[in-house]
């Protein structure tokens, strides 16, 4: 365990192993889904980010990890933050449809741990990592003992959904963002520490609409369905505004005490939807790509012990599930992520190399397979059934330019034998 983790623990003997538990920090992960790191109000990517002063206060406050990677969509992001693995090992590499197979309980999970620990946890929002055979009970199988929100990918209406509760499914007439962080208040409200809480919104994912007054500052819209294709960016940054102020009347509910002893972590799950992302990745792609606007999310960790300021260290999301459970003191099993908990102090991350992947059935044509493994500098990136691309991200941040289109010179070539090495590597 390091220095930074045993901060949160008192130093005890065997008759105050309640004191020692007591003083652990409380976390809260929160997912935004379909938000890439254009979207961010804490980056200067986008050309124009949504109102997110709750976001920006965390920003501000926490560190900011500007190299933080996510798979190109959601469900096989949110198995790698259960497990800790990545998807060639549990299987999950697309989208999750319930005719397929989700991820297996008998996966080693996140709420496992956490539960082994000694923590109170529960999962708030989206789900969508149950296929074929998964029952509304797959949160329990795989160690959630609270459950609430939604199953699939997204609703198709905002204000009338249907969620899980514990296995037994409910209409809900609510707008959901606000749903969502209604339970997780009322959830908060009956625990003692330590706690862990996964706030999954599917916000602001697709279909954006609008919010109710006095979660945005969006005055010019109108809401119908008219509207919301010719002006999709105002609706999807008026969704964001909405999360960020639910957010932001979670974390007012906790005690002055708690807040003080909670760490917040903050996430997009993929890259933003092509219709509201920014043009500065061209035809590199948006969600579902694994170019840099599918895969390039914006994350912060905020709370006790962590450092203000802004790193550059590589960061997968698989590393989140190590990271946790070292920040809660608990036993970190053999998994692919490592834990980022000394960037938090200002230290050197372990991440020399990180690795994307898309692969599986996935019937929509925007989202290509294929793989890519970057080092601190340099991408290697793979589609299925076609040239391998080399870009230089310090210098070409955007991937325009592939060094290995042509003649590549010595030094590019070698570069791409050795990030091509590491994925071969990394499957044996």
């Amino acid at each position: 365990m390091s220095l930074f983790a045993l901060a949160f623990i008192v130093a005890c003997d065997a008759s105050n192993q309640d004191t020692a538990v007591s003083q652990r920090p409380n976390i809260l992960l929160v997912i935004a889904d379909d938000m890439g790191l254009d979207a961010s109000p804490c980056h200067s990517v986008g050309n124009s980010p949504a109102s997110m002063p709750t976001l920006e206060a965390l920003c501000a406050d926490g560190m900011v990890l500007e190299t933080a990677y996510a798979a190109p969509l959601c469900s096989p992001t949110r198995a790698m933050l259960m497990t800790g693995r990545y998807g060639f090992r549990t299987g999950v590499g697309t989208v999750i449809e319930r005719r397929e197979p989700g991820l297996s309980s008998e996966e080693y999970s996140l709420f496992d741990a956490m539960g082994e620990a000694g923590y109170s946890s529960a999962l708030v929002g989206k789900w969508h990592i149950s296929g074929q055979g998964d029952d509304d009970n797959h949160p329990e199988t795989l160690g959630v003992p609270e459950y609430y929100g939604l199953f699939s990918g997204s609703v198709s209406d905002y204000y009338s959904w249907t969620a899980v509760h514990n296995g037994l499914s409910m209409q809900v007439n609510q707008y959901t963002t606000s749903a969502l962080a209604d339970h997780a208040v009322d959830w908060l409200a009956g625990q003692d520490e330590p706690w862990f809480l996964w706030l999954a919104f599917n916000a602001p994912h697709s279909p954006f609409h609008l919010p109710p007054e006095g979660l945005h500052s969006q005055t010019e819209l109108s809401g119908s369905e008219a509207d919301i294709r010719r002006n999709s960016g105002d609706y999807y940054r008026a969704t964001l505004e909405a999360l960020d102020t639910e957010l932001g009347r979670v974390l007012d509910s906790l005690p002055a005490d708690q807040r003080a002893n909670t760490v917040v972590l903050f996430m997009g799950d993929n890259g933003t939807p092509g219709k509201v992302a920014g043009d500065m990745y061209a035809e590199r792609g948006a969600k579902g790509s694994i170019y840099e606007g599918g895969t390039h999310v914006p994350m912060v960790v905020s709370g006790p012990g962590v450092l203000a300021g802004r790193s550059a260290d590589l960061v997968h999301t698989t590393d989140v599930f190590a990271t946790l459970l070292e920040l809660a003191g608990a036993a970190v099993p053999e998994v692919d992520g490592q834990s980022f908990v000394p960037v938090l102090s200002g230290q050197p991350g372990p991440r020399q190399s990180l690795y994307i992947e898309h692969f599986g059935e996935d019937d929509d044509p925007s989202t290509p397979m294929g793989w890519a493994m970057r080092d601190a500098r340099y991408k290697l990136v793979a589609p299925d059934g076609l040239e391998q691309q080399l870009f230089d991200l310090e210098e070409d941040p955007y991937e325009v330019v592939d060094l290995l289109a042509g003649e590549p010179v010595q030094q590019h070539s070698e570069k791409a034998l050795e990030l091509g090495a590491l994925y071969t590597a990394l499957l044996e």
